[in-house]
């Protein structure tokens, strides 16, 4: 735990800082370095330049709400003016104001009081208020013969949803289909617009827009607004990663999961900052190289888009504080930093580019073992001190393992050991083990008093083996490819209930049962009562969980 305050002359107002990291050590060394890298930061930050007379200013809310207004109370004579038919009108969407004054507003049109896809136009105005122009989407006339709908909505339902199945979709559900004038391509028609949400063979969320001619129930257009690009990661390879428009380039931002958002720190050792925004002209982002900035961002993009989805579909958790909102995430932090920590105060993941800042840290399990850090601050809120941390630390390595089985990479395949891609140790041996902790040297295979005096990383160790012998039993195995050999303290056997079942134990401990003071005694109860709650007190589950805690002498 790193922990830094402010304190005021009254000693009242003291700001908490805490964070967690990867690795034992990596908050001293960033702390050692913070003052060096922020008078760094500041002596080269300069002002920015006189921005040009068509550049555009920031407007405050207030601001833009008042502009928006006066658009929204001029827009019937702005239609008149555009010589748009009696049936239309404009609806305003956005403005954008120039330096000089130059004035944008984007209008979206409606006609007979149906949307109008492919309708929206942008007018431009000087300071003055003098017309400037006018961007259309297209020129043709807006005009249907009437807006009566020869089939009904249920049937360009079916139509839409026979669409996503030929796309490859999963799990498709039609929302209801809603009437509009389609004027996007050829001649203005009446159609209705159907959104069918799903997942893209990819495992992308999907929502596919099919429109559908109304009369005939021919399909006319199809659109998929979950738009993503392709980056190849240093871990992951060619991955799909979530990005967004932004003027005529391409920004990582993943809008469909919480809008997360990957940025560049640039070496800088300020923790305070956010980084910049990554852009691309062709949205093909990364080379599989550490030699370009954007290669760590793929795979630190990919491993929250992944730990996003798992917590969705595996734990029905709509991102880490349950609200739909996503973290975001921060690479090349430092210079050859061999970390990866989680920081409450900003709500995001920060990663280093490891020795020689050739070997970042952003790997699967450890994208998912830091935003697994908000999960736990989220819900239990385990201490970062003591036996809590220790089960704090095993929570983050048990879900980032879970994401990494989860994804089904090929270039990093499901496994119990953490870190194995990052190469920390520099033999390209994993920086834990979850089959025996203590092969790194470092970690407890067992509980014994005393355990939470040292550090969370190594005593996490004890519930990582508890985990892997609840998940697979103890002995000798080979499962994908890797052999474990798991021993139990007293010798005895375990037999394992699979993953899946052990990684929905120990979510609902941790989310109904768990509090922040939580011991491995208190931990083992926690992990009884949910699996007494999922599978009952005489099921297989129930006494399996009993057997794996005493597998690590945890009774």
């Amino acid at each position: 735990m790193d922990s830094r305050s402010t304190s005021a002359i009254s000693g009242i107002s003291r700001l908490r800082r805490s964070r967690t990291a990867l690795a034992a050590g990596a908050a001293t060394l960033a702390a050692s370095l913070l003052a060096a890298g922020s008078a760094n930061a500041a002596a080269s930050s300069a002002p920015s330049a006189t921005p040009s007379g068509a550049a555009t200013v920031p407007l405050s809310p207030s601001a833009r709400a008042e502009l928006l207004r006066e658009a929204g109370s001029t827009a019937v004579s702005t239609a008149k003016s555009l010589g748009l038919g009696a049936k239309e009108k404009l609806v305003v969407r956005d403005v954008v104001k120039d330096a000089d004054g130059t004035i944008h507003t984007r209008y979206e049109r409606t006609y007979a009081g149906l949307p109008v896809l492919g309708g929206d136009l942008i007018v431009h105005e000087s300071a003055s208020g003098a017309p400037q122009g006018v961007d259309k989407a297209t020129d043709a006339d807006i005009e249907v013969t009437d807006t009566r709908a020869a089939i009904a909505p249920s049937g360009a339902e079916r139509s839409a949803l026979g669409a996503a199945r030929a796309a490859g979709d999963k799990k498709a559900g039609a929302e209801s289909a809603r009437k509009v004038i389609w004027a996007a391509t050829g001649k203005p028609t009446l159609a209705y617009e159907t959104v069918v949400t799903g997942v893209q063979k990819d495992g992308t969320p999907s929502k596919l827009h099919v429109i559908t001619d109304a009369d005939s129930g021919r399909k006319l257009y199809e659109f998929q607004a979950v738009e993503n690009g392709t980056g190849t990661g240093q871990h992951n390879g060619k991955v799909t990663v979530g990005s967004v428009r932004s003027g005529s380039q391409w920004m990582l931002k993943d809008a469909p999961r919480g809008g997360h958002q990957t940025y560049n720190l640039k070496h800088s050792w300020d923790d305070t900052k956010k980084g910049s925004a990554f852009y691309d002209a062709n949205n093909v982002w990364g080379n599989g190289k550490p030699t370009i900035a954007q290669t760590a961002a793929v795979d630190a993009h990919y491993g929250a888009a992944m730990t996003w989805d798992y917590y969705r579909q595996v734990l029905g958790r709509n991102g880490i504080k349950g609200n739909g909102k996503a973290a975001y995430s921060r690479v090349h932090f430092g210079e050859a930093y061999e970390n990866a920590f989680w920081d409450d105060d900003c709500f995001c993941m920060t990663y280093g580019d490891g020795a020689g800042d050739k070997k970042p840290l952003t790997s699967l399990d450890v994208a998912g073992h830091e935003m697994s850090h908000g999960l736990t601050s989220a819900t239990a809120n385990l201490e970062y001190s003591g036996e809590s941390g220790g089960l704090n630390e095993a929570t983050s390595d048990i879900f980032g393992t879970a994401v990494e089985w989860y994804a089904k990479n090929a270039e990093d395949p499901g496994d119990y050991l953490i870190g194995e891609k990052i190469d920390i140790n520099g033999d390209g041996t994993p920086l834990r083990y979850m089959d025996k902790p203590s092969k790194d040297g470092l970690s407890y295979d067992y509980w014994k008093s005393g355990v939470g005096d040292d550090d969370p990383h190594f005593t996490s160790g004890i519930a990582n083996h508890f985990f892997y012998l609840l998940s697979e039993g103890s002995g000798r195995k080979v499962i994908g490819g890797v052999t474990y050999n798991s021993p139990t303290k007293d010798g005895r056997t375990v037999k394992g209930i699979g993953r899946a079942k052990a990684e929905k134990i120990w979510y609902k401990a941790l989310t109904t049962y768990m509090t922040s003071t939580t011991n491995y005694a208190k931990a083992r109860t926690a992990t009884l009562k949910a699996a007494k709650a999922l599978y009952g007190a005489s099921s297989a589950e129930y006494k399996a969980v009993d057997n794996a805690w005493g597998g690590v002498n945890v009774k």
